[in-house]
């Protein structure tokens, strides 16, 4: 009896000691629960549960809803929650180093934007941190084209026209387009368009989906500017509490998590286009003025982010066009 209870009484005190160790740790997400950077946030969270044996028990708040995308960066930084996912480039103005997908044609297919992403991966994890944050995994979106309420051949045809933005660059496109730029974040984007804050934007057919931006536009021009990422951050101080054990466990779940994000959004990019027709957009190639507008606006806006970045982010572009 006594035998038996010590066991009884040891087992209690491990379950106990199990139950203080556990973190549960949210993790804001600025996009739906059904995009796909949201589904790979669970299943990421699903294997640091596992991979850690319950030490880390992450829960995935998609769409905004603990945090507006604009506030997650700031959030994870200060310790509000020690996980989160964010879009890489919203974070230009700040630092433009964090610009670097964005560089207008310079990375167009999914193959160029993972060998973009490992000339950048070194600066911009050193910039990140400097801004106490440690980058788990980065997984991109496809490539970006535009969606308008009508037929566009030129920037004859978007001049005015009221221009969601994302970022410093969807911004300058918009510029140089004639059209008026509205921060607009994409959780916000239906009722924008329903309400005429926003009448045209750039980006994938994720989105457009996501949206069902068929229900206000009617055209999407395949552009393919470039292959924007999202990137899943933790608090420096939240990351170094843990040890070394569970670190590995966590960054291999975030490794195999970046792996199959990056062949989702690849296996994904032509199905939305498919999607978008179906529900009645018209989906083609920009014409050729309308492109050759685009890739002249791109080499500017080029220059401009090389100056931003300075040295950096010319090392970063020649790393990427040596190999």
């Amino acid at each position: 009896m006594k035998l038996t209870n010590m066991m009884g009484a040891t087992a209690a005190a491990l379950t106990f000691a199990a139950t203080v160790q556990a973190e549960s740790w949210d993790m804001p997400m600025a996009y739906s629960a059904t995009n796909f950077h949201s589904e790979m946030g669970v299943v990421f969270a699903d294997k640091v549960r596992d991979y850690t044996g319950g030490e880390i028990d992450i829960t995935v708040h998609p769409g905004g809803s603990l945090f507006k995308g604009g506030e997650i960066k700031r959030a994870v930084q200060t310790g509000q929650v020690p996980i989160g996912e964010r879009l890489m480039s919203s974070h230009a103005n700040e630092t433009p180093l964090l610009g670097w997908d964005n560089v207008p044609f310079l990375a167009t297919s999914f193959a160029d934007n993972e060998k973009l992403w490992q000339a950048a991966k070194g600066p911009v994890n050193e910039a990140l941190a400097e801004q106490n944050l440690v980058t788990l995994y980065s997984c991109p979106w496809p490539g970006q084209g535009f969606y308008f309420n009508k037929e566009v051949n030129s920037s004859a045809d978007t001049q005015g026209l009221k221009f969601r933005s994302y970022n410093t660059a969807t911004a300058a496109f918009a510029d140089a387009l004639g059209m008026i730029p509205v921060q607009v974040e994409a959780a916000e984007l239906s009722q924008a368009l329903a309400t005429g804050v926003a009448e045209a934007f750039i980006s994938s057919g994720s989105t457009g989906y996501d949206r069902k931006v068929w229900e206000h536009l009617d055209h999407y021009y395949k552009v393919n500017a470039w292959l924007p990422r999202n990137y899943v951050m933790v608090n420096k101080q939240s990351w170094e509490a843990l040890d070394a054990d569970t670190q590995a466990a966590v960054q291999k779940a975030a490794d195999e998590t970046g792996a199959a994000c990056l062949a989702k959004a690849e296996e994904l990019s032509d199905w939305y286009f498919q999607q978008l027709a179906e529900n009645g957009m018209k989906v083609v190639d920009a014409g050729p003025e309308f492109l050759a507008e685009l890739q002249a606006i791109g080499a500017a806006m080029q220059a401009e982010w090389l100056e931003a970045a300075g040295t950096q982010g010319q090392a970063i572009i020649d790393a990427y066009q040596a190999n």
